[in-house]
């Protein structure tokens, strides 16, 4: 075979291999466009789950918070009830009278 003739072969050869490299390439890109997407729509699901989590954790604290407010509440009616009893029991009205006008404005002000 002649040198020129040599030459195209190559040539040809070469555009062969370029063509087929970049259709690997159009190829190996369009695989990692779909990766991508698949990413990111697994983010937007991600951040949309945390928003919902810390919603829902907020949501939890007030609750949280509000029962132990009705818990103390609780435990102060209670512990004005037996300083009542006790009161009553050592025969100091007095001291019943002050507890119990405690107990009915502790009642007073949760109920509002």
């Amino acid at each position: 075979m002649s040198k020129a003739r040599s030459s195209k072969h190559e040539k040809k050869a070469r555009r062969r291999v370029k063509a087929k490299c970049r259709k690997e390439l159009k190829v190996e890109m369009e695989d990692i466009r779909k990766e991508q997407k698949s990413i990111k729509e697994a983010q937007s699901q991600l951040r949309e789950k945390l928003t919902a989590t810390r919603t829902e954790c907020e949501v939890l604290r007030e609750e949280t918070k509000l029962m132990i407010q009705r818990s103390a509440s609780t435990q102060l009616r209670l512990s004005l009830m037996f300083n009542i009893i006790k009161a009553r029991e050592d025969a100091d009205f007095d001291k019943a009278a002050h507890f119990t006008l405690l107990l009915r404005e502790t009642i007073a002000t949760d109920d509002v």
